[in-house]
C-alpha cells in the first residue's frame, strides 16, 4: 500500500514539474522578422524618444542622453533592477544581436539566450508595438555611440530571482496582441492611443499593480503609488486631470510645465527630456488621447481620503 502511496506521488511530481517546465518555457525567438526592410532611421528616432529609452537605459550621472551604456537602478517590491547597455558595442552592449533577436526581445521580453527578461523591462506594453517601428528603432540605436562596461547583475531575491517563473507571470498579464486601430476615431487620436499603450508605456508608471507586480486593468492610468517605492503617481484619467486642456497636456509634455505653474519632476522630468523631443503633432496625438480616458477612481492616497 505504501509503495504503491510513493509511487503515485512521485508520479504526480513528475506530472507536476513537466506542467511547469511546459508553462514556464519562453517561446521559440524569432530568426528573423520580415523579408528585406529599408529601415526609417526618422521614424527610429521618434521611437526611440517615445519609449523613453534614455531614461532608463543612459548611463546615471553624465550628460549625454544618448551613451546607453546602462546602469540605472530600478527599485521594485521584488528587488532592484539594472538597466542593461543597449548601446551597439559588441562585447558588452547589442552589437552583435539580430534584428530578430531584438524584436523578439522587445515585443517578447525574450533574450537572445532565449531565457525571459524579468517585467521590469516593460515589454506588456511593448508588445502592442508595430513591428517596423521595432525594427526602426533597431536600426536607429546601431548609429549611436558604441559604450563599452558591463552592468551589475539584479538584485532579486529567492523566488522572484527564477527567470522561468516569469512565463507563468506572462500567462497571467501579456496577452500577445498587438495595437488595433479604433476605425470610429481619428487618425491623430489613434496615432495618441498607440504611443501611449505600446512604446510610451504610460500605464506601466500611472497604473496601480496587484501583489504580483501585474496592471490592475480596471484602473488603468488612475495613478497609485511609485513602483520605484517612492511617492505617488498621478492619475492621469479625467478623474485626475480633468480641468487640463490638449493643449495643456501637449505643453507639459514639451516643457514639463503644468498648468499650475508647477514643474515635473522625479522620474516624470526624466520622461519630459523624452517627449520635449516628439514632433509636436505626436505630443498633440497624446494629448487627444488622454483627454478621451474617461474618469476613473484610483487607489486612495495615504493619508488622504478619496
Amino acid at each position: 500500500m505504501l509503495r504503491r502511496i510513493l509511487l503515485a506521488a512521485a508520479l504526480a511530481g513528475a506530472a507536476a514539474s513537466g506542467v511547469y517546465w511546459w508553462l514556464t518555457a519562453p517561446p521559440i525567438a524569432l530568426a528573423a522578422t520580415e523579408p528585406a526592410y529599408t529601415p526609417n532611421l526618422s521614424n527610429g528616432q521618434i521611437i526611440f524618444n517615445a519609449g523613453g529609452c534614455s531614461s532608463c537605459h543612459a548611463v546615471p550621472n553624465q550628460p549625454d542622453r544618448l551613451s546607453l551604456g546602462g546602469g540605472l537602478a530600478i527599485p521594485s517590491p521584488f528587488g532592484t533592477f539594472y538597466a542593461p547597455n543597449i548601446s551597439p558595442d559588441p562585447a558588452d552592449g547589442i552589437g552583435r544581436w539580430t534584428e530578430g533577436n531584438f524584436v523578439t526581445a522587445v515585443t517578447r521580453g525574450i533574450s537572445p539566450r532565449g531565457t525571459h527578461y524579468f517585467p521590469a523591462f516593460p515589454y506588456t506594453s511593448y508588445q502592442r508595438a508595430k513591428v517596423s517601428d521595432v525594427r526602426d528603432l533597431f536600426a536607429y540605436l546601431k548609429t549611436l555611440p558604441q559604450v563599452s562596461g558591463k552592468v551589475r547583475d539584479h538584485d532579486v531575491p529567492f523566488p522572484f530571482s527564477i527567470r522561468r517563473n516569469v512565463g507563468i507571470w506572462k500567462l497571467l498579464f501579456m496577452d500577445g496582441k498587438s495595437f488595433v486601430p479604433d476605425a470610429a476615431r481619428s487618425v491623430q487620436w489613434n496615432r495618441g492611443a498607440y504611443l501611449m499603450n505600446s512604446f510610451g508605456h504610460c500605464a506601466e508608471c500611472h497604473s496601480p499593480r496587484n501583489f504580483l507586480g501585474g496592471i490592475i486593468g480596471a484602473q488603468r492610468f488612475a495613478g497609485g503609488p511609485n513602483p520605484e517605492g517612492e511617492g505617488w503617481v498621478p492619475n492621469i484619467t479625467q478623474k485626475g486631470i480633468g480641468d487640463w486642456s490638449e493643449k495643456d497636456i501637449a505643453y507639459f509634455l514639451e516643457t514639463g510645465a503644468t498648468p499650475d505653474n508647477d514643474t515635473a519632476g522625479g522620474a516624470m522630468a526624466r520622461v519630459i527630456k523624452n517627449t520635449s523631443q516628439l514632433p509636436a503633432e505626436d505630443r498633440a496625438a497624446i494629448a487627444d488621447y488622454l483627454k478621451s480616458l474617461p474618469p476613473v477612481e484610483g487607489l486612495a492616497k495615504p493619508g488622504k481620503k478619496s
